[in-house]
């Protein structure tokens, strides 16, 4: 019994199917199936059953699965104890994130880590922010990146890394491309562009606007800044952005301060504090850290 065909077991178990496992393992089908036919003349049953559109596990496939995982995980346990004595890194690595802003260099960090540990898969996400932080504090996503305002769910700990004044943006043509500024109270009743609930940005607006004695009409939302800036230039009503991401698109919109108070949003990364991460995930966390701007910590997300 070979590592190899264990590997190729638990690739078509959990694909259902040799032609998925085939490519998941970047090897030819045909190698998948002769692997696992010689698997199952050495233990001397079926492990799938074939006859279906589908390739399924049988009793016994089921029952020696787990075993056949234990086996895999033990011999990666010990690779990576002995990387650890050489200053190799092996592993995996998933970096969870909404829309990244210009003023970070997020490709010069990932390409700082590659070099440093060439050895490590980098897998980028993007999700909402309420299934990022599930993921984050469940272990399925190392590293986090998101707006940040309401309160951090218990065990994640963060560092900001970006801070940053929101400004409200509107057509040439609208009524207020004349001012140089706009009081949070004079939003109330406005038709406003704004990221959906649950974002940073979302929550700092909702949060001054209930100071304010109002609650902000949001007739438009969109998951991407610079689409809800081509709504403002549409005339559809007052984006509420990042101030840098308008620049690009300065030439359409018209921008305006927003004061009384002035409105900030924030962004940071987000990780689990005292989890259960392996070396390769918290190599990655500690450059992630160094190479971003630290802004500070605080328990809000």
């Amino acid at each position: 019994m070979e590592l190899r065909q264990l590997e190729y077991f638990v690739a078509v178990a959990e694909e259902a199917g040799f032609t998925r496992a085939a490519t998941r393992l970047h090897v030819a089908q045909p190698g998948v199936s002769a692997q696992i036919r010689q698997l199952e003349r050495e233990l001397g049953e079926p492990l799938f059953d074939r006859s279906g559109r589908e390739v399924r596990l049988t009793a016994v496939g089921e029952a020696v699965l787990p075993y056949a995982r234990a086996a895999l995980a033990a011999v990666s346990g010990m690779r990576q104890v002995a990387d650890e004595f050489t200053g190799l890194l092996r592993g995996r690595v998933v970096m969870g994130g909404v829309a990244t802003p210009s003023v970070l260099d997020l490709p010069g960090m990932l390409a700082g880590f590659h070099e440093r540990h060439p050895a490590v898969e980098i897998s980028l996400v993007e999700s909402g922010p309420e299934q990022l932080l599930d993921g984050v504090a469940g272990g399925r996503i190392d590293l986090g990146l998101l707006g940040l305002g309401a309160p951090l769910p218990p065990g994640l700990a963060v560092q900001v890394v970006v801070d940053q004044a929101l400004v409200a943006v509107v057509s040439r043509g609208h009524e207020l491309a004349g001012a140089r500024s706009i009081r949070v109270a004079e939003l109330k009743g406005l038709p406003l562009i704004c990221l959906p609930p649950g974002t940073g940005l979302r929550t700092a607006l909702e949060e001054v606007c209930r100071e304010a004695g109002f609650a902000p009409h949001v007739a438009f939302e969109a998951a991407e800044p610079y689409v809800l800036g081509q709504l403002a230039a549409r005339g559809l009503g007052v984006a509420v952005l990042p101030e840098s991401t308008v620049a690009a698109a300065e030439s359409e919109l018209h921008v305006l301060a927003v004061t009384e108070p002035p409105l900030r949003g924030r962004m940071g990364v987000v990780w689990r504090e005292g989890g259960r991460s392996g070396p390769a995930a918290r190599a990655f966390i500690e450059h992630a850290r160094r190479h971003l701007p630290d802004l500070g910590t605080g328990g809000s997300c």
